[in-house]
């Protein structure tokens, strides 16, 4: 079996800065770790290993400093690892990102199963694996919880929604998104970590795409156009009224008046 896990680079901290041109997150790389919820992806794909021989390769979309989540994941148990990288790239939506990542599993070549976190915590869509599945035209199936079977030409999970909990059959090739009551995320393997100190991440730039469409990539590719993107202002402005009841209550019903919210 082959597996793709797809994994992103995040910010570790939620104290970002944002473009103000762009409205894109400036990201510093020496404070990012990998995207919590593909631990999650990860694990998921490890266990196939472990039972089924499965061999692991993870694909993410970033600059260079992205490699380090990778270099993570092959220290986890990942077989191979690949990044997309180029400046056309960057600036992209969840469109532009699903269809980037989808050409560069394509030219990957073929795979039985590709496993993504529910979401990621800088964007919080939870679009992105689905959308891959789109451009790639497999079946998928997102809030994936349980993996009940697994069967020579089908793949057989439990998905948790808002009120119920469904049993689906996916046939190979297909996609899954997972959440993080799946499995318990394993620590990185120091002696793995040795072992592929000189293991070079395979780079996928624009120029090694089937697609040499830059208006399908990054910026120019993103039909969400962000107007404005800042971080929340902090506000401890407070108002202390003395009185009865009565008067107090005529005071906040003219406050919320004044602040039209009334």
């Amino acid at each position: 079996m082959k597996i793709l896990v797809c994994i992103k680079q995040v910010p570790a901290s939620s104290q970002v800065q944002v473009d103000p041109v762009t409205g894109v997150l400036i990201r510093d790389s020496n404070n990012t770790k990998m995207n919590p919820y593909d631990l999650y992806a990860l694990e998921t794909a490890l266990r196939f290993k472990e039972t089924e021989g499965a061999v692991i390769t993870v694909i993410s979309m970033g600059p260079p400093s992205a490699a380090a989540a990778l270099e993570e994941a092959l220290w986890m148990g990942a077989d191979e690892a690949i990044l997309l990288t180029d400046r056309k790239f960057g600036g992209a939506d969840v469109v532009a990102t699903s269809y980037t990542i989808s050409s560069g599993i394509k030219k990957q070549g073929d795979f039985d199963l590709i496993i993504c976190g529910k979401q990621t915590t800088d964007g919080d869509t939870a679009q992105v694996g689905p959308e891959i599945a789109e451009c790639l035209h497999i079946p998928h199936m997102s809030y994936v919880d349980k993996i009940i079977e697994v069967k020579e030409k089908s793949l057989v999970v439990s998905v948790s929604m808002d009120k119920t909990t469904e049993k689906w059959e996916l046939s190979y090739p297909c996609l899954i998104t997972v959440d993080k009551g799946i499995y318990t995320p394993r620590l990185p393997s120091y002696k793995r970590s040795l072992a592929l100190k000189d293991y070079k991440v395979r780079l996928i730039t624009f120029a090694d795409l089937e697609d040499q469409n830059e208006s399908h990539y990054g910026l120019k590719g993103s039909p969400t156009q962000v107007e404005r993107m800042f971080p929340p202002q902090k506000n401890t402005d407070k108002e202390l009224w003395k009185g009865t009841n009565p008067d107090l209550a005529e005071q906040m019903i003219k406050k919320m008046k004044d602040l039209k919210m009334l």
